[in-house]
């Protein structure tokens, strides 16, 4: 069972802070979940892609005769067919205010850039019949030899984009780089560790898909989303439709993991096919596709330094990291590996000064983008790794280490060398919590013990701190109705991918306006219906849409005030609103329920002054970003003459802020240890020289199984954020930040008496066997 500890003045009300029945459940445990791939309109006809089979290549022709003979294809499209309709075909692509900016074809027609790109689109009446004719499709090509990894790009490789000299898709520092330097010359002690980000492909449960219409001149795209607001924004922009004749609508959808943020080909080529050829058109990517073509994820090389003095306290940090950006720039494609990144890179420690320099580079790979945590992940991998290195150069243990170097909690909020502004906190506690989980001075006596009998157990820290809460839009829209039943309509622009939407904002509203919450209904992912809003990414739904709908139910409530001083013959200010009652003040049994209030509202019954009817709209802006953080520890022991790993326990204490819904909270956290600990021992994208991709199914690329995952032992401590009104922070990411170095230290940890002192992820049985014989060797 988790523990808890809540500060003094966090005093949850009779739903926020419930373990409330996930409303969502029922529907995807029957199966009545509805998503993109149920979708069915009469008449609907089948679109599929067919993808270069090399990295870097001229396009010297295409032949689609074949195809276009097949009996059951309508039409076969390439690239010159978009320009020929009068759009440019081209994908909405990051334009940075620094580097290059480089053109996204939705169909290559010159030039392919990564193995899996989009050349041609195939529409038939039935799927098979579409997927059948990809291979009558004959392209030539004149092939050309690959840049593939991030560092070799730089170093005399083949250029990817003319525009891009060295294949530099940008160089962005933060920090200052003079104090840094004076701050390592003056150091009693340095340490530096070459790391390497292993490169992840995001799994969700649900490949990529999209349902066009188009009938009287107005766009319907109903596809897997997590931002449906900004890919009708994209789709207005490849298409040349305008906003306001394109709705975006998102059914259930099956994952995310900030992959499914923007458009890709299959969803604006679905949806040109459909203006074209005017029927419904479906596309549904393939496992093999997503695995090829949807983005990536991390693929970082990274030096970090410390420099110490005499005490073991951090005075300085610097780094340099390469960052793989893939063959094109996509949404978050600059953001993702400089800012986020680079701005978090001193963690929870008291660092008087910091520089960090992020080089993106251009490859003949998949495009890199957001991917659950993006950019913080990466940064707590690097300032984690860095802490244990820095514990063995002071001959330290791993724990103390961290405990001198922490914020104090009297220091919040604490501004960071590198711009971020800390806003609550109490890392102190935090860890020590995580430490008494563990039982961490015995476990270290353990350790000892076992190692004289030839066993090697390891424990790894992991102290993350993440910025999160904004996201692409500042403001959040929301939408409260209390109809003259009674019943809430609330909406607002986030956008569900199974985090549990549906229970926690409708105990946010239900609370706020005292009505029963099986009443309240939330509706997201419909253009249409739902004012505008910058969805789910950056673990920003509760910070914002849960706000917006607290501020839009607050609106609602001091409108029903002036109504029901009405209906009591008194003034609104000697109203209270209690329990869902407005009550008169000193006289409390002339009350009148709110949704006696709504019938007046709607029947006409409303004071001088005030519109009829019960609905509000707000946009929430809040007063800054959040930070949640956390200790998590992993106990591993390792087989050091097989590689062998086995995670033996995981404790994970965080501070996520006010918890609206303890137990999707520790959803939350399991499911992005699930993920950490997958990218730390067994997932990891592999391309050859010539850029194939050798991890193109599962049966290369591996996703840890049920049975791989340890059992999380989760406790939590609650400093609510001042920064918004619910004082929430955000979790959607945490475990996945914290995981990797937690374990990777651990079996570090276990490694070093054979002298193992650092691993690159995926630490799969043959790297650790590698390591091992390798220290061996050397000693």
């Amino acid at each position: 069972m988790p523990i808890g500890t809540t500060s003094a003045d966090e005093t949850p009300g009779e739903l926020v802070g419930t373990s409330v029945q996930r409303r969502e459940d029922p529907r995807l445990l029957t199966g009545e979940a509805r998503y993109t791939d149920d979708i069915q309109h009469p008449h609907t006809i089948y679109l599929a892609i067919y993808r270069s089979q090399y990295a870097h290549a001229q396009i010297e022709n295409i032949d689609t005769s074949a195809a276009e003979n097949h009996e059951k294809v309508l039409a076969v499209y390439t690239h010159d067919d978009l320009v020929e309709s009068g759009i440019e075909g081209l994908l909405p692509a990051d334009e940075p205010d620094y580097g290059v900016s480089v053109e996204h074809p939705i169909l290559a027609s010159e030039t392919v850039r990564y193995q899996g790109q989009p050349i041609a689109g195939v529409v038939a009446t039935e799927r098979d019949a579409a997927r059948d004719a990809l291979d009558l499709i004959a392209v030539e090509y004149n092939r050309l030899d690959a840049a593939v990894g991030p560092t070799n790009a730089l170093d005399n490789a083949p250029t990817v984009h003319e525009e891009a000299p060295n294949n530099t898709a940008f160089e962005w520092e933060v920090g200052d780089e003079r104090t840094t330097d004076e701050a390592f010359e003056e150091a009693a002690h340095t340490v530096a560790v070459d790391l390497v980000n292993n490169r992840v492909i995001p799994t969700a449960m649900e490949p990529r898909a999209a349902v066009a219409q188009y009938r009287d001149d107005e766009l319907i795209v109903e596809m897997s989303s997590q931002n449906p607001h900004a890919t009708r924004r994209d789709l207005s922009c490849s298409l040349g439709i305008p906003t306001n004749r394109i709705t975006v609508r998102v059914p259930d959808v099956g994952g995310g993991f900030g992959a499914k943020l923007q458009p890709y080909t299959g969803h604006v080529l679905a949806a040109w096919c459909a203006m074209q050829l005017e029927r419904p058109v479906k596309w549904q990517a393939t496992r093999t596709e997503d695995l090829a073509s949807m983005v990536h994820g991390r693929h970082h090389h990274t030096t970090i330094e410390a420099a110490l003095d005499s005490e073991g306290l951090m005075q300085a940090i610097r780094a340099r990291t390469v960052a793989n950006v893939g063959g094109y720039l996509t949404y978050a494609g600059s953001f993702v590996p400089s800012v986020a990144y680079g701005r978090m890179l001193t963690g929870q420690y008291d660092v008087s000064t910091a520089h960090v320099v992020v080089t993106g580079v251009f490859t003949n790979t998949a495009p890199l983008s957001a991917y659950r945590g993006a950019g913080r992940p990466e940064a707590c991998y690097a300032i984690e790794r860095l802490a244990n290195a820095a514990a063995r150069e002071m001959d330290m243990d791993p724990a103390e280490f961290r405990r001198r170097n922490t914020i104090q909690s009297d220091e919040f909020p604490y501004k960071t060398p590198l711009g971020h502004t800390y806003d609550s906190g109490d890392y102190e506690k935090t860890l020590d919590a995580a430490l008494d989980r563990v039982d961490y001075n015995n476990l270290r006596e353990r350790q000892e013990e076992l190692c004289e009998k030839g066993r090697y157990l390891g424990i790894g820290l992991s102290n993350y701190v993440e910025a999160c809460g904004v996201g692409p839009s500042v403001i959040e829209g929301g939408l409260v109705r209390m109809n003259p039943s009674g019943e809430v309509v609330a909406m607002t622009g986030t956008q569900d991918t199974g985090q549990g939407h549906a229970t926690s904002f409708a105990q946010v509203v239900a609370e706020t306006l005292g009505v029963d919450y099986d009443d309240v209904e939330i509706v997201e992912g419909d253009t249409d219906r739902v004012p505008e809003g910058g969805g789910t990414v950056g673990s920003r739904s509760l910070t914002m849409g849960g706000n917006a709908l607290r501020d839009g139910a607050e609106k609602l409530v001091e409108k029903g005030r002036k109504i029901a001083a009405g209906q009591l013959e008194a003034a609104s200010a000697d109203l209270n609103f209690v329990d869902g009652e407005f009550r008169v003040a000193g006289a409390p049994e002339r009350s009148v329920t709110i949704q006696k209030v709504a019938r007046a509202a709607y029947a006409g019954e409303v004071p001088e002054g005030v519109e009829p009817g019960l609905e509000e709209t707000t946009f929430f802006t809040p007063d800054g970003e959040t930070y949640p953080f956390g200790t998590h520890v992993a106990v591993v022991e390792v087989e050091p003459d097989s590689g062998e790993i086995t995670v033996c326990r995981y404790v994970a204490m965080d501070d996520v802020g006010t918890q609206i819904n303890p137990k999707l909270v520790e959803g939350q956290i399991i499911g992005g240890v699930a993920q950490g600990v997958g990218q730390a021992l067994y997932e990891g994208a592999e391309y050859d020289d010539t850029g194939n991709l050798l991890t193109g199914s599962f049966q290369d690329y591996t996703v840890p199984k049920a049975e791989h995952i340890p059992s999380v032992e989760w406790g939590y401590r609650i400093t609510p954020s001042p920064n918004n009104p619910l004082g929430a922070k955000g979790v959607g990411e945490a475990g996945a930040i914290a995981a990797p170095p937690a374990v990777v230290n651990a079996v570090v940890d276990a490694l070093s008496p054979l002298g193992v002192t650092n691993l690159d992820m995926p630490l799969t049985s043959e790297t650790v066997w590698r390591a091992v014989e390798d220290a061996r060797r050397d000693c």
